[in-house]
């Protein structure tokens, strides 16, 4: 409703609030009146008490070091018990044996765990670190994943957590994709063993005596490429097109 004035103000005062508005004999919020909800920014601190954080801590071994890197995320809930409950990552650490990334590893934990306190939008953070790559070059992982670089891998790690803790949703296959890739391996596989050419035969047991697959990557075919967007040695010639038997991308559409 508007009120229109068409008289001089001389004087005003604060209007309280009824009692209708809030009981303030019961400290109790009047009904319809949500709680406030509480959201990630830099002011934000620790839960008092015993001052502690859930979290998980992840293990990441490379070719490239005989002593594997741990990394911890631990996150804060934010509106604990409510509708509005979520966790967010607070703060990361990185610890390992080996000495030689000391620098810059205590460096990005300290740039990362202030970006996570900073609140917003922080999975950008995982893009940007798997985009990292090394000059001298990166390596494959068990299961024929290539990593272009130990930032990438930690990467990897940070956009797994902010799955597990539903910041990012899971790109995973439907069963019948998983269906239809486990029965075109097997058709690329039994088209590799019935080869009727020797010469071929010997092509394709050279190149698996070559290049000896790791136990996880041997469920994928020997003649797979890398794929551009898992980047996964899966990518096989299925019905005249290059399709990847790990994530189900293909050239075609």
């Amino acid at each position: 409703m508007t009120i229109k004035i068409d008289k001089k103000i001389v004087d005003y005062k604060v209007r309280e609030k009824d009692k209708a508005e809030t009981d303030g004999a019961s400290g109790e919020k009047p009904q319809g009146q949500k709680a406030e909800i509480i959201r990630m920014h830099e002011k934000l601190e620790r839960p008092e008490g015993m001052e502690c954080l859930e979290g998980a801590t992840y293990k990441i071994r490379t070719p490239l070091d005989d002593h594997a890197l741990y990394v911890t995320i631990n996150d804060i809930v934010l509106n604990s018990g409510t509708e509005h409950e979520q966790r967010r990552p607070f703060e990361i650490f990185i610890n390992s044996k080996n000495m030689d990334h000391f620098q810059w590893i205590v460096a990005l934990t300290r740039v990362m765990s202030a970006v996570f306190r900073k609140g917003g939008d922080v999975t950008f953070l995982s893009e940007e670190l798997q985009a990292v790559f090394d000059p001298k070059g990166g390596y494959f992982k068990p299961g024929g994943r290539f990593v272009p670089s130990i930032v990438a891998d930690i990467g990897a790690v940070v956009e797994h957590h902010f799955k597990r803790i539903g910041m990012l949703e899971p790109d995973e296959l439907s069963e019948q994709q998983q269906l239809m890739l486990q029965q075109k391996r097997a058709e690329v596989e039994a088209r590799e063993r019935q080869a009727d050419d020797p010469a071929e035969k010997k092509t394709i047991a050279e190149a698996g005596s070559a290049a000896p697959a790791p136990a996880d990557e041997a469920s994928y075919p020997a003649s797979a490429t890398l794929c551009f967007k898992c980047n996964t040695k899966a990518m096989v010639l299925l019905d005249g097109c290059q399709t990847c038997l790990a994530c189900g991308y293909s050239k075609c559409g």
